[in-house]
């Protein structure tokens, strides 16, 4: 058996997430569908994280064992010619068996795309979330640099979340403008479920508030779900990168 390792690229629109499910369209479910008919069985599929249902990824990143001689790098042409054209394999290699694509990894990255512009174009629609009223870069950075480092981020998940452990290293954390679009751009070891659109959801609101880097640090310390803000619209979200050791990469 060998192993292969694929970065994906998909518009989560038309999704129910990346887990496979049974009566529901997903990432997962689509990828399986497309190693079965090259493999004529069922292949596995694990993934370096679990986006939800609307969440976009540019860099997903994921593995599977296989008993072909087909090539690793040709699996990209044989699986894209195989999946609908809102998932694509932008690159396909084979790996040594140590690597797992959810477990070596040592780094993700989100971003988060607000439209702040007068005019919202057609294509924005399912891509980011748009917003009228947005803080100033300032004050949304303020809240920003509050959730660096190790921290219980409970205030930050959903109530669903079966994490045994709360507690997640943040390695930077800011809000830029890039082309008429706010964007929240996130780095850790992993992330909780819903905890990037609950923290977007609510540094855009604490941003509006009177010293909003007291406040955020204030609903953090809590560990208290119903201190924290609106949890933004997944379509606004997207997984952009996966960094492993430089032998896997």
């Amino acid at each position: 058996m060998r192993r292969i390792k694929l970065l994906l690229s998909y518009e989560g629109t038309g999704f129910s997430g990346w887990q496979r499910q049974k009566e529901d369209r997903t990432v997962q479910g689509e990828v399986e569908k497309a190693l079965a008919v090259l493999h004529k069985k069922p292949v596995g599929v694990v993934a370096a994280g679990r986006t939800d249902a609307g969440v976009h990824a540019y860099g997903q990143v994921c593995h599977f064992d296989t008993d072909s001689s087909v090539p690793g790098q040709r699996f990209k042409e044989a699986l894209n010619s195989l999946l609908p054209p809102d998932v694509r394999v932008i690159t396909s290699r084979e790996v040594e068996k140590t690597f797992h694509a959810r477990f070596s990894a040592l780094k993700r990255t989100y971003h988060y795309y607000i439209g702040t512009a007068g005019l919202f174009l057609p294509f924005d629609r399912n891509l980011c979330y748009k917003s009228r009223n947005i803080p100033s870069l300032p004050a949304l950075n303020a809240c920003a640099r509050q959730i660096v480092g190790v921290h219980d981020f409970t205030s930050f998940t959903a109530a669903g979340d079966m994490s045994p452990s709360k507690v997640r290293d943040i390695f930077s954390s800011s809000f830029h403008m890039e082309r008429g679009y706010m964007i929240y751009k996130i780095e850790g070891t992993a992330f909780l479920w819903k905890m990037v659109r609950s923290l977007v959801g609510t540094m855009l609101e604490t941003a509006m508030l009177p010293s909003p880097a007291v406040r955020m640090k204030e609903i953090l310390d809590s560990r208290d779900r119903r201190k924290a803000g609106t949890t933004a619209p997944a379509k606004g979200l997207f997984f952009f990168k996966v960094e492993y050791e430089q032998r896997y990469t």
